[in-house]
């Protein structure tokens, strides 16, 4: 009988929790991130859907080297730009990596504003099987704009909430759409597949005047440390999924006679203002995040250790 309980006891697995950290880019969930981390003594995974490469730091917002020697970060620096770490392949990488932290910590923080790479982790994505080839070449010969009026008539409220710079999102989107006959959006609806770890969403945000005045501030920032050459440096690789995004596509307009540096400069924080409301578009179709200021840290510790207690 002492036998029997003993056994039974080893056997009960440990709770654990995977805290999510979202909102808009520039917010401050890195260094909310930290804080959180630090106190619950565990580890970050990141979400997003550019810090994987190694070859981009300055306009990826990346972890600087104090951040990243603070608490242990997971998929900074995993890949390199000649990879695609879309959210399909992320979703089967940080359940793996999730798996081994869950052996050592209760609770595991994931960070990052890329909303589709953290549903991916949270509820899986659907196994999307459609694929024409001949499609995806028409489509890559297209303008960002013509794929922009594409997606928009294919299916607009993916439309709304997808980066429009991101030529590799829309194709994709457009390509599901019209092979499948049914909107992107509807297949991102299916059943959610169960995790066996308990779940808790939180997105920080500020008002739209401060969050407008980080991001500009930021941008200007990535230009004095040296965007300019981090973009030149990977000219070879402009066309890679890791370099679709805002702030590289803005420069290589510059560095090819395009625009003036000023105006690209101003067409990136016009950009990522734009996708911030986006990311806001986003996370607020999900009734599951709990909504706190950025820098309501004491509210936010306090709200997890009466969650996580009750759960």
């Amino acid at each position: 009988m002492i036998w029997t309980k003993i056994l039974t006891k080893k056997k009960t697995k440990l709770k654990t929790t995977l805290v999510v950290i979202s909102g808009p880019t520039a917010v401050g969930k890195t260094a909310l991130a930290i804080q959180l981390a630090q106190h619950f003594q565990t580890e970050i995974v990141s979400a997003d859907a550019r810090q994987f490469y190694q070859e981009i730091s300055i306009g990826t917002a990346k972890p600087n080297a104090t951040e990243l020697a603070q608490i242990k970060h997971h998929f900074i620096n995993s890949h390199s730009v000649n990879e695609i770490v879309d959210a399909g392949t992320f979703e089967k990488l940080a359940i793996e990596k999730l798996q081994t932290l869950f052996q050592k910590h209760s609770i595991v923080f994931l960070v990052g504003g890329s909303g589709l790479y953290t549903q991916a982790v949270c509820e899986g994505l659907d196994d999307l099987t459609f694929r024409d080839d001949d499609l995806r070449k028409a489509l890559q010969e297209k303008s960002t704009e013509e794929l922009q009026q594409l997606l928009l008539a294919v299916d607009p409220e993916y439309y709304l909430i997808v980066d429009r710079q991101n030529k590799q999102r829309m194709m994709r989107a457009i390509e599901v759409s019209q092979l499948s006959g049914n909107a992107y959006t509807t297949h991102l609806t299916g059943k959610t597949k169960q995790r066996d770890f308990d779940i808790i969403k939180i997105a920080i945000t500020d008002d739209r005047a401060n969050l407008y005045q980080r991001i500009n501030q930021r941008v200007d920032q990535m230009i004095a440390e040296g965007l300019v050459a981090e973009v030149e440096k990977n000219s070879t690789s402009r066309n890679s999924y890791a370099l679709q995004t805002v702030g590289y596509k803005e420069i290589f307009e510059y560095l090819d006679g395009e625009s003036s540096l000023e105006q690209s400069i101003e067409k990136i924080k016009q950009n990522t203002r734009r996708f911030a409301k986006r990311q806001l578009t986003w996370l607020r179709r999900d009734p599951n995040y709990n909504w706190f200021n950025n820098k309501a840290f004491e509210e936010i510790l306090s709200f997890l250790n009466k969650k996580i207690k009750n759960d």
